[in-house]
């Protein structure tokens, strides 16, 4: 089997702010899938977020939309751990919140951000040589 996208589907209360936050975060949007009611935000060439209202999304499942809490994780690497500051802080400066402290281990810097809807996101880089160093010295804490 081979995977070739993913598509993250979120429920947003106001596509416009959501999409604007989002951009705020270097994302763009592509207007081929968007409308009012949806925004398909591309973060890399192959994973995009696709913001839409709760009526929208429903319309996909015949189950409920979860509406309180942590309904899953979305954890997206980074480039160098500047890259995740940037997006974190953008994050926060667009409105988001930090739900939990940054986490340095060396080889692994992470940063977490919940955007408008409170949707949870995780942002972190990994030094592959360091993370291969503190493997072989014993399975690192986390």
């Amino acid at each position: 089997m081979a995977i070739t996208q993913i598509f993250v589907n979120l429920p947003v209360a106001d596509v416009a702010a959501s999409t604007a936050f989002y951009e705020s975060l270097g994302f763009t949007k592509n207007p081929q899938f968007s409308d009012e009611t949806t925004s398909c935000m591309v973060i890399s060439d192959s994973i995009f977020a696709m913001i839409a209202t709760k009526e929208k999304l429903q319309g996909f499942s015949r189950n409920p939309l979860a509406d309180e809490g942590v309904r899953v994780i979305n954890a997206l690497g980074a480039e160098s751990r500047e890259e995740v500051d940037r997006i974190a802080g953008a994050a926060l400066a667009g409105g988001g919140t930090e739900p939990n402290d940054v986490q340095d281990y060396g080889w692994m810097y992470n940063r977490a951000f919940t955007d408008l809807d409170g949707h949870h996101w995780e942002v972190a880089y990994m030094d592959e040589a360091a993370m291969a160093e503190a493997f072989a010295e014993g399975t690192p804490e986390v």
